[in-house]
């Protein structure tokens, strides 16, 4: 075959001249005939029991369509791991933006009005608010247990490590909530009929997430049920279980209409109402050796899940998992529970718990260095996973890694150890201190432990009447590069031009559950069934003597062409099968979590203004071990939004709650990072290869949320000597503890610890 490579170029995006031309289709371009607008009726306070519902005069009732639980059809949940999470309030509220209501009408810009003439009278019960309120109060509050979901890990003998410590290093940390913040806001349009069913097309990353819970909530079996992806504007795993809910709206409000209805939230119901990462609170306890080798600990690994289950049980498990970070632990007890507050439950976001577990992680080992007496770098150093040691889950590290050598190569990319040492003599004097902060961490690519079994995805890869290659898969493109990179993989594995592929549509009508778009598991998971699909399509042309072994593109579309001109749709299907050497035990919590990790080393410079008590970031260096590197410049982008997002989560964003709702819910008062508050983010990549992913990749998505946070922070430490534990951290947390520290007439030291 005549075929230069294409994977591990920039080629064109699928998607990007659409885009850039204004060509492509947001589920708010689309109109459809006699189409009414939906709006959404909500809860006012975080817990109690509805008692009335009044509709006041002045607004022409009779022109609105009104949905409420008695107008299910089915199943009055929004079904996903677990059902108790309503799609309408019935009787009992447990947070204040709880759905009750829905309206539609033919004019959008009647319904707000219409929304705030809606007068609901409450019972009001008592509420928590936070994770402490939540353990100290449960049964008083809840009346029953209010643990959503734990999770034990133990490896080793931990209580046996306390005695043989040198020192015992304790320390707790919290991260709050983030908003994604996505450029395209949520939205849905649903349409019914009795012969094909509710038919949604929606801003989305996961089709069949919808498709089962339309499936419950409407009563109606799986094909007449369909869920189309529109052109989605961001979605960072905003959009992977909440859009269920508006589907699940705007569907029930076209089933009662017999119209299509449109629903498109705006950003301050958007923000205020969606889900958001989780806010965290983790302890370590750790015994550590004199020479600085950790011998063991406890860690205690605590989220907000908010008032409903949704997708809390998978974020605590993957920040469990990952609490040990990329050192070996030869003992080990992690602790981890989801709680139940009223605050709207919070969901997936871009790293899914780790970003959590390892902010927490990661301040520790700056920690136990100052406790030990070493620095940053030989605490990490020396605890290190090797090749042939295991993980907290007791997974066998089979991968080749070095860390040592990639945390080599990091210093020397960022001049760590000639800034630290400038910076330590210039943080003498006047109110400009200058840090520098590293990171080292882990992120495991795809489904943890038995999740992509229990999926069992599915690919296609079609011939198409015309010669070309159809790629079809339910992952989703929200900005990512999905398109781009599974027609990459598809075209190396045919030897054809990345011209001659293309993807189609998400539809569940059209294409297979090919899983979720999340978990860093596209490109490795489902590009190795699309490389599959693939190579059956090049085998069965070859087999039908209609193809030679090597073969020029020209014949390759020829030979398509007749194939399918004799025999009709042409399609070949892959379906995962879990490698044989990867095991998880799901009962002891135990085994291979992952089929692959990437690995990296951050390394955050910072300026802290004393003056103005602001952190800004002067340079970052991304230094990862993600495998092949598919496409270079997608890649590169990953990780410098990743970063960037990063840097929002540990300096300006702050969700300020009350009673359970979001107070600053626009983008004039939740604050985040503009280009013009970004450092230059250098990244840099290590090759070494995956056996179970498309041509050696792994995932990339999510590895870049976790490290950023620790490193920065981690710096400042490095340039006022004291200890911040906990993010956002903002220029009032740095001007508090300066007041703090005035009224002891003490004063900033230079550098080191207090």
């Amino acid at each position: 075959m005549n075929h230069e490579s294409i994977v591990g170029h920039s080629v064109p995006r699928k998607e990007g001249r659409d885009k850039v031309t204004g060509r492509s289709q947001y589920v708010d371009d689309m109109v459809l005939p006699n189409m009414l607008f939906g709006a959404t009726v909500r809860s006012q306070i975080p817990r109690g029991r509805i008692t009335k519902i009044k509709f006041s005069p002045g607004i022409p009732w009779d022109q609105f369509v009104i949905v409420s639980a008695k107008d299910i059809p089915g199943k009055n949940c929004i079904s996903l791991i677990g059902d108790d999470q309503p799609c309408l309030a019935n009787e009992l509220i447990n947070h204040p933006e709880e759905p009750i209501l829905l309206l539609a009408h033919p004019d959008r810009h009647i319904l707000p009005k219409a929304v705030e003439s809606v007068k609901i009278e409450y019972d009001p019960l008592p509420a928590i608010f936070t994770i402490e309120e939540s353990e100290r109060r449960s049964e008083i509050v809840w009346g029953e247990d209010n643990i959503f979901k734990t999770y034990l890990i133990e490896k080793g003998d931990v209580d046996a490590i306390w005695v043989k410590a040198d020192h015992i290093v304790e320390g707790q940390y919290t991260t709050g909530a983030q908003e994604q913040l996505y450029i395209e806001n949520n939205g849905m349009i649903a349409q019914f009929d009795d012969a094909c069913g509710i038919t949604v097309w929606g801003s989305l990353q996961c089709p069949y997430y919808i498709h089962k819970a339309l499936m419950a909530l409407c009563s109606l079996p799986a094909e007449k049920v369909r869920v189309v992806q529109m052109e989605t504007g961001g979605a960072f795993g905003g959009k992977e279980e909440y859009p269920s809910m508006i589907a699940a709206h705007a569907a029930l409000l076209a089933i009662k209409s017999g119209k299509p209805v449109k629903i498109i939230y705006d950003r301050m119901e958007d923000m205020a109402a969606t889900t958001k990462r989780h806010p965290s609170r983790t302890r370590h306890r750790t015994a550590v050796t004199k020479d600085g080798k950790i011998l063991g600990g406890e860690i205690e690994f605590t989220i907000d899940g908010g008032a409903y289950l949704t997708l809390s049980p998978v974020v605590l498990s993957r920040g469990a998992i990952h609490a040990g970070g990329p050192y070996y632990w030869p003992s080990v007890r992690i602790h981890a529970k989801a709680l139940a507050t009223n605050a709207p439950p919070h969901g997936a976001f871009r790293g899914f718990g780790a970003p959590q577990s390892l902010f927490a992680l990661e301040r520790h080992m700056d920690r136990i260095a100052q406790v030990v007496g070493l620095s940053s770098v030989e605490i990490r150093r020396r605890n290190f996973l090797q090749p042939g040691q295991t993980t907290t889950t007791e997974q066998v590290i089979r991968e080749p890694i070095n860390l040592e050598k990639l945390l080599d190569h990091a210093l020397e990319l960022s001049d760590y150890h000639s800034k630290k040492q400038r910076f330590a003599n210039e943080n003498r004097l006047g109110n400009i201190r200058h840090g520098m902060g590293i990171a080292t961490f882990l992120h495991g690519a795809g489904f943890t432990g038995s999740g992509e079994r229990y999926l069992s995805s599915v690919v296609g890869v079609e011939g198409c009447a015309d010669g070309s290659v159809r790629v079809l898969v339910s992952s989703t493109e929200f900005g990512q590069g999905t398109k781009t990179v599974l027609s990459q993989i598809a075209a190396e594995a045919l030897a054809l031009p990345y011209e001659y592929v293309s993807m189609a549509q998400p539809d569940t009508l059209k294409v297979p559950n090919s899983g979720p778009t999340v978990a860093s598991r596209t490109v490795m998971v489902v590009g190795k069934l699309v490389q599959s699909a693939a190579l059956g399509i090049r085998q069965t042309l070859i087999s039908s003597n209609l193809l030679a072994e090597t073969y020029t593109a020209e014949e390759f579309r020829a030979a398509c062409q007749r194939y399918v001109a004799e025999h009709g749709e042409f399609r070949s299907r892959a379906r995962y099968e879990a490698p044989p050497d990867i095991f998880w035990d799901d009962v002891k919590y135990r085994g291979e979590a992952y089929a692959a990790f990437a690995w990296a080393v951050y390394i955050a410079e910072v300026t802290v203004d004393l003056t103005t008590y602001s952190v800004s970031v002067d340079d970052f260096v991304a230094l990862q071990e993600v495998g092949k590197v598919l496409h270079p410049l997608l890649a590169k982008g990953q990780i410098i939004g990743g970063v960037a997002q990063a840097i929002g989560f540990s300096l300006y964003e702050k969700v300020v709650w009350q009673n359970g709702r979001m107070q600053n819910c626009q983008m004039t008062n939740y604050i985040m990072p503009t280009p013009s508050d970004l450092p230059p983010i250098r990244v840099f990549f290590e090759e070494l290869g995956n056996v179970h992913g498309a041509y050696g990749a792994k995932g990339i998505g999510e590895l870049p949320m976790d490290g950023p946070a620790p490193a920065i922070v981690n710096a400042v430490e490095d340039a006022l000597g004291v200890s911040f534990d906990f993010i956002p951290l903002l220029p009032e947390d740095i001007m508090d503890w300066l007041a703090a520290s005035s009224e002891k007439n003490d004063v900033i030291p230079a550098g080191g610890v207090r």
